[in-house]
């Protein structure tokens, strides 16, 4: 009989295209969100030239950052310390805020600030600018090319990262899917090691990671890793507690795998297995959860806009991956290594499988929509461009997972029977007696590999004996070393003739294709999610880049802010130059100064001038200011209340006389 792949359905299509469009619907709706610190001001300014030493610099971060005695350095040109060490928190409402001070007595020349912290969602970053006083000198400061986390220590601490994901979800996943979809495979070796090597490596990746934080967040040095005074610091910290919490909670998971595969598969009587699987089911759900939770609480769900409904959101999202690709992972085992899958066991995982789908589109837009914020982040950020190939990656997933769908409709049962000893090739038995030696030393039960079904029929079997007896001439109670090794060759006999039936089988093996090729594809998506949770989100990016390229003069300690602005009110000595001067230009308190000149440069007296704030990103204003007149050509206003940072709009009204009058605006960028 020829079989043939199933065709792919329009309602495949249809989900696809209706995923596409939420998608879009939330990105072009989407409104800034935080995650992922980045550095979105400075003073004194990246190349600012000042004409006196400040007494301090200040960092400016769009989300709240972990500082250190150590986190801000700012270094003079012969590369020595010209700071006192003392991180002040300068933190206002939503302004998140640090500072350090100077010391005294500075010379001129140009000075380098290099910072390192941590961000709310548990990543590294670092940066460096400078900035001079007096004018520009050389410098003999080297800035640091290595990126924050990277090197061997960011390399083995990226795949901790992915060990651990991948750890989870076949541990969680994997005993959902024998709780839920095939019990028998609680007593199947290859489905207990699976399920076990994934407990260990999650345990061991989160080691790894709790060993590497620190040097991963600070020095870079490998040998950091068994540093006492910075592991006790890295306990402290939010990620810290979320391993440490995420250590205790795998110590639960392995009492659970242990009842699982131990006192479950004991049990003969079907009330006690039905109250048994009810408690592991409730009790491993409920250390799953707390195990995802470790990853949301740490991570980009934990800050931004909405918390309260991401890290739900990130937890469910984590458990859905987990159901199906995990799953997924231990049906793949049991069908190359397990003696056989019973269908339903099959069709119940689909179920379980179309419904993680649904959860993981849901889920995955909120999560697109937090992260990415708009089509532009989504196209030019290195985040949106991966989230695009993960996109990709999912459709792909999703159509071959269909495919195992219909190959699973037209899965047939097993045929009854069995081969003998005479159907099998020596290859067959060697290859059978290796994969069975294991029985005598536990590897193998009768209960885990065998069923009432697969048992070689009991005339092969005495048949089998005989002739083994008469060619040797001896007797199983005479010889019990021969009787050991007639029974390993009726256990061959029946593991290979298991293996030719399901080999034989092309619906199952059309199922096994397709679910090998569906697993190779979700190693590679994981691997993208990983580099995903490490990458600063697109809106963050897209934000920091237009707070870097904001047109208008900074404020510089100790500096006003000068703004120069030609008029024309089309009357009679309607020309002229207005000249604004907003002093210390910082937030707080300010005194603005205006001088109104003829083109010449000599002071113009005019009727009138108004001057009034706008702040447009935080809907501030616009905030009026009447000045009063001090002499010909100047104006001028004390206590002028700058309430918050950013790029305001400064918009001057000048009247030469009854009716000539124009309005100059002008944006400036406000520390």
């Amino acid at each position: 009989m020829t079989t043939t792949a199933p065709r792919l359905g329009t309602a495949l299509a249809r989900l696809l295209i209706l995923a596409a469009a939420l998608l879009g619907t939330l990105l072009a709706g989407a409104a800034p969100a935080s995650a992922h610190a980045a550095l979105t001001g400075s003073d004194p300014k990246d190349g600012a030239v000042v004409a006196t030493a400040p007494k301090e610099v200040n960092l400016t971060f769009s989300e709240q950052v972990a500082m250190s005695a150590d986190s801000i350095r700012v270094l003079d040109p012969a590369g020595r310390r010209a700071d006192t060490g003392e991180i002040r928190d300068l933190c206002s409402g939503s302004i998140v805020r640090y500072g350090v001070e100077l010391r005294a007595g500075l010379p001129d020349g140009t000075y380098t600030v290099a910072w390192q912290t941590v961000s709310a969602d548990s990543h590294p970053i670092a940066g460096a600018f400078t900035f001079s006083i007096g004018a520009p000198s050389a410098t003999s400061v080297a800035l640091p090319d290595r990126e924050p986390g990277g090197g061997l220590v960011g390399a083995l601490y990226g795949i901790a990262r992915y060990l651990s994901y991948a750890g989870f979800a076949v541990l969680v996943g994997g005993g959902a899917f024998v709780l839920i979809c095939w019990p028998r495979g609680a007593g199947v070796r290859p489905v207990q090691r699976t399920v076990v090597r994934a407990w260990l490596t999650l345990t061991g990746a989160t080691l790894v990671m709790l060993l590497l934080r620190n040097p991963y967040t600070g020095s870079g040095e490998l040998s950091d890793a068994f540093d006492l005074a910075g592991l006790k610091s890295v306990l402290e910290t939010k990620t810290g507690a979320a391993l440490t919490s995420r250590l205790l909670l795998l110590g639960a998971a392995a009492l659970f795998v242990a009842v699982l595969f131990g006192a479950y598969t004991r049990r003969t009587d079907p009330k006690e297995k039905k109250d048994l699987v009810f408690g592991l089911g409730i009790g491993g759900a409920v250390v799953a959860t707390g195990i995802a939770g470790t990853w949301a609480l740490a991570e980009h769900a934990s800050t931004g806009i909405q918390p309260g409904i991401a890290m739900p959101v990130d937890i469910l999202h984590l458990l859905a991956v987990a159901a199906w690709l995990g799953g997924l992972t231990v049906l793949l085992i049991a069908l190359y290594w397990a003696p056989s899958v019973e269908r339903t066991a099959v069709e119940r995982f689909s179920k379980v499988a179309f419904t993680s789908v649904a959860v993981l589109a849901a889920t995955g837009l909120y999560q697109s929509w937090r992260q990415v914020g708009s089509w532009s982040a989504l196209t030019g950020t290195r985040y949106g461009q991966l989230l695009l190939v993960k996109i990709g990656l999912m459709g792909v997933l999703v159509g071959i997972a269909w495919i195992s769908r219909r190959w699973t409709q037209r899965l047939a049962d097993l045929p009854s029977g069995g081969l003998s000893s005479a159907d099998l090739s020596p290859a067959d038995l060697s290859s059978a007696e290796k994969e069975t030696e294991g029985v005598e030393e536990g590897e193998a039960s009768e209960a885990d590999e065998t069923s009432e079904s697969d048992a070689v029929p009991e005339a092969d079997a005495v048949s089998s004996v005989s002739e083994a007896e008469g060619a040797s001439g001896a007797s199983p109670d005479v010889d019990p070393e021969r009787a050991a090794q007639l029974a390993r060759q009726r256990a061959a006999v029946a593991t290979a003739r298991r293996k030719r039936e399901r080999d034989a089988d092309p619906e199952r093996s059309g199922l096994r294709r397709s679910v090998l090729t569906e697993a190779a594809v979700a190693v590679v998506l994981l691997a993208v999610t990983t580099v995903l949770t490490t990458t600063e989100p697109g809106r963050t990016e897209e934000e920091a880049g237009r707070s870097t390229s904001a047109s208008g003069p900074a404020a510089v300690p100790d500096r006003p802010v000068d703004v120069r602005l030609p008029f024309d009110t089309g009357g009679v000595d309607g020309k002229g130059v207005v000249r604004l001067s907003l002093d210390p230009g910082r937030t707080g308190a300010n005194g603005l100064h205006i001088y109104v000149e003829r083109p010449d440069g000599k002071p113009l007296d005019v009727p009138e001038v108004k001057v009034a704030l706008t702040l447009e990103a935080k809907d501030v204003g616009p905030l009026p200011v009447a000045p009063d007149r001090i002499q010909a050509g100047h104006w001028s206003a004390s206590g002028v209340q700058i309430p918050m940072p950013g790029e305001w709009r400064i918009q001057v009204t000048v009247r030469t006389s009854d009716i000539d009058q124009t309005t100059l605006d002008k944006n400036v960028k406000i520390g």
